[in-house]
C-alpha cells in the first residue's frame, strides 16, 4: 500500500498550470482555481480539469453545462489565491476581482490565455470529477503563465527571464 504522504509529496512536485475555471449562474458570475487543466485532443479539440466531489462548482458544470478556462498569468497570484477558497458562493469570490463576460462567461482580464466551450461529459475520478471540455473558442497571449509547484507559485525560467 502506497503511503499517502509520499504520494502527495510527489504530486506537489509536479508543475501544473494555475486556471480559473468559470460560469455563470443565476446568481451571477461563480468560479474556481483549478490546476489539474490539461489538454486531452486535438481532433475533437477537448480539454480536462478535475474538481472536488464537494466542490461548490461542480454542481454547476454538468454535461451541457457552458464553462470558461482562464489560464492566469504570472502577475495573477491573487486572483489564483482569492478564487481558491472554498464555500463560497457565486458573486461572493468574485467581489473585488476585475472581470468581464467573454461570451456569456467569466473572463479576467490580463490572463495569459483563456478557452471556452461545454461539459462534454463526467468521469469518475476517486475523490474527484474529471471534466471533459469541448472547445469552441481558444485564445493566447504573450503573458507569462502562472504555474504552481510544491505549494509556490511562480513561472516557468524562460518566461521569467524573458519579461
Amino acid at each position: 500500500m502506497i503511503d499517502r504522504n509520499n504520494f502527495t509529496d510527489l504530486v506537489s512536485a509536479l508543475c501544473s498550470p494555475v486556471t480559473v475555471v468559470t460560469t455563470m449562474t443565476s446568481e451571477g458570475p461563480y468560479g474556481s482555481t483549478v490546476s489539474s487543466f490539461t489538454s486531452l485532443s486535438n481532433d475533437p479539440p477537448l480539454m480536462s480539469f478535475a474538481l472536488a466531489r464537494d466542490s461548490g462548482l461542480l454542481k454547476y458544470l454538468r454535461p451541457g453545462a457552458r464553462a470558461g478556462v482562464n489560464i492566469l498569468g504570472a502577475d495573477q497570484q491573487d486572483i489564483a489565491s482569492a478564487l481558491a477558497h472554498r464555500n463560497r458562493g457565486p458573486c461572493v469570490k468574485f467581489a473585488g476581482i476585475d472581470w468581464r463576460l467573454r461570451g456569456g462567461l467569466p473572463h479576467l482580464p490580463e490572463s495569459a490565455g483563456w478557452t471556452a466551450g461545454y461539459v462534454e461529459r463526467h468521469i469518475d475520478g476517486g475523490d474527484h470529477v474529471l471534466l471533459v471540455l469541448r472547445v469552441e473558442e481558444a485564445a493566447s497571449t504573450t503573458t507569462a503563465p502562472l504555474i504552481y509547484a510544491r505549494r509556490v507559485f511562480g513561472t516557468h525560467s524562460a518566461h521569467a527571464l524573458a519579461g
